[in-house]
């Protein structure tokens, strides 16, 4: 049984985009690519239809990942088929818990950093779209810490349901 894992952020061109594309290479370097399927939407739907920001994928591919990607919208309806929904920040977080059917669906919703032990309270992935390339390199960072943690966690939730 596949186990699905969704990257939201607002308008699914920067944080999120990178976010996926970061953890479908751990997810295939761990093995997993057969068992774990990752992708990623916005909360809103601004950019439906385009690329990620040119600036995320000019610091995906320089860090060796897939810049590949085409954004969309977040629909309430996925949750069914979704087991973890990761959220980039606090308003992500909130907004994705209203939109959430169900409380089993609404607790399928997590911040990106919980899965990273040195984040502290400082939970956030700062949107990187109004800045320079400092911002998008720090996203970048952020996304890499937390996915070694978020990875444990799906490959333990993951193979306990094929054993």
């Amino acid at each position: 049984m596949t186990y699905r894992v969704c990257f939201v952020c607002t308008g699914n061109i920067c944080r999120s985009p990178m976010a996926e594309s970061v953890f479908r290479a751990r997810v295939a370097e761990d093995g997993l690519d057969g068992l774990v399927e990752v992708d990623s939407a916005g909360t809103g739907g601004w950019h439906e239809g385009d690329g990620a920001d040119p600036r995320t994928v000019s610091v995906l591919e320089a860090h060796g990942y897939d810049g590949a990607h085409t954004a969309r919208q977040f629909q309430p309806s996925w949750f069914s088929r979704l087991d973890l929904v990761i959220a980039l920040d606090r308003g992500h977080l909130k907004a994705l818990r209203r939109l959430a059917p169900t409380p089993q669906d609404a607790a399928k919703v997590r911040l990106l950093r919980s899965y990273d032990p040195a984040a502290g309270d400082d939970l956030d992935v700062p949107d990187p779209y109004y800045g320079g390339m400092d911002g998008f390199e720090e996203c970048l960072e952020m996304v890499e810490s937390a996915s070694e943690g978020l990875l444990a966690a799906v490959r333990e939730d993951a193979e306990g349901r094929v054993a």
